[in-house]
């Protein structure tokens, strides 16, 4: 079973920053892909971003040129650097995992834009 923790989340006023870590208990290397998604209430869980194993990244339109996607293999991690964010980037972040046959889910964090 694979783990995934996320942490970074909590209250910003808009035009600030927040970066979110998703630490995973196996090797990145093991997964199709890396992502984040959200959630806002009322609406259905869309993708933020995400990198695939050789690297190639994929970003909502809502979010490109604002957010990015890194991911450190060295402590698998994967980061979400989220800057000149605006209320309607209020939602829970979940971070994601593509395995060979299953996907995996971290518990999620909040993240809340309001002045």
């Amino acid at each position: 079973q694979v783990q995934l923790v996320e942490s970074g989340g909590g209250l910003v006023q808009p035009g600030g920053s927040l970066r979110l870590s998703c630490v995973v208990s196996r090797s990145i290397f093991s997964m199709d892909a890396m992502g984040w998604y959200r959630q806002a209430p009322g609406k259905q869980r869309e993708l933020v971003a995400s990198m695939t194993s050789d690297g190639s990244l994929d970003y909502a339109d809502s979010v490109k040129g604002r957010f990015t996607i890194s991911r450190d293999n060295i402590i698998d991690t994967v980061y979400l650097q989220m800057n000149n964010l605006k209320p309607e980037d209020t939602a829970v972040y979940y971070c994601h995992a593509r395995g060979t046959v299953v996907n995996y889910w971290g518990q999620g964090t909040q993240v809340t834009v309001s002045s």
